[in-house]
């Protein structure tokens, strides 16, 4: 009898202990606000279930949920109305000087956008004190993401300056296009942008001559080459910041982050391109014993 009391107690214990924890996670923070969430529109209800389990909504009353549609692309970009929105994003608001979070949860089937390139352009934008994570259930470029961000903040009354969020769409379209088609890695075009905006801040450019100095010695310091009309487009679009008079010195921090992460990046892939070009060395070694084998054979039985 003492054992069933016993064991009835540990249950007892391991119950409120369970009951307090889940507690504790969904506790809602009354300075900051619940976390937002933004689901893209093209959805199925089978997907939505997914995204939410994606980005640990374990509690739907403890967040704001929302939906982004290719209006909104339209209405916070101008791109296509009839869009396609796969890509979702939940938004934590965090203390203020915290500065800014970017997580794929879903690195797989975000195909063209990394975390760096989300918070290069969310901070010219305007985004800070957050942390943002994005998800897809299917493969997709990622940049609807950009426009449930913008809507999440309109919907909780904090209007993004339209200027600055249409520039920081653009550089998500100069940084993916540069990736895709330059034959510049990801990574370096982060750590490029990341790098030119660091510039701007230092020397405040006042022309679009300097903006076009800067951008060239970047690209020499970084060994980029790069095609005069792939310069003309980073060019184009610095000149836009530059004008959108963007307080960078306040985010140099942010940016220094950003350049190192794109960096432990390229570190990264270059060890694991030493390390494929080491086996493929030794496949061919032995490809080209096993030819020589044969032939020796051939000449013996000949």
């Amino acid at each position: 009898m003492k054992r069933w009391f016993s064991f009835i107690a540990v249950i007892i214990l391991l119950s409120l202990s369970v009951s307090t924890s889940v507690s504790a996670s969904t506790s809602i923070n009354e300075k900051l606000g619940v976390p937002i969430v933004v689901y893209g529109e093209t959805l199925t209800d089978a997907q939505q279930k997914e995204v939410r389990n994606q980005l640990e909504v374990e509690d739907r009353d403890s967040v704001d949920e929302y939906s982004v549609n290719g209006q909104d692309i339209a209405n916070y970009i101008g791109g296509n109305p009839n869009s396609r929105m796969y890509s979702s994003v939940k938004i934590t608001p965090e203390e203020e000087g915290t500065g800014l979070t970017v997580n794929l949860v879903t690195p797989d089937n975000i195909t063209q956008v990394t975390k760096e390139m989300y918070k290069n352009a969310l901070l010219t934008a305007g985004v800070s004190d957050a942390t943002v994570d994005v998800a897809s259930p299917v493969k997709v470029s990622g940049h609807s993401a950009l426009t449930g961000i913008y809507k999440a903040y309109d919907e909780k009354g904090v209007k993004l300056d339209s200027d600055r969020m249409k520039v920081a769409s653009e550089e998500l379209d100069v940084a993916t296009k540069l990736a895709e088609e330059s034959g510049v890695s990801k990574e370096k075009v982060s750590q490029l942008i990341s790098q030119i905006k660091k510039e701007i801040a230092e020397q405040n450019p006042a022309t679009r001559e300097e903006v076009e100095r800067i951008v060239q010695n970047q690209l020499d310091s970084l060994n980029i080459n790069l095609n005069p009309e792939d310069v003309e487009l980073l060019t184009n679009l610095f000149d836009q910041i530059r004008s959108l008079n963007i307080n960078f010195d306040e985010l140099q921090k942010q940016l220094e982050d950003i350049t190192a992460s794109a960096k432990e990046l390229l570190n990264d892939e270059g060890f694991w391109n030493s390390v494929a070009n080491f086996f493929e060395k030794i496949l061919n070694a032995i490809s080209d014993l096993i030819s020589s084998l044969i032939n020796g054979l051939r000449s013996i039985f000949a």
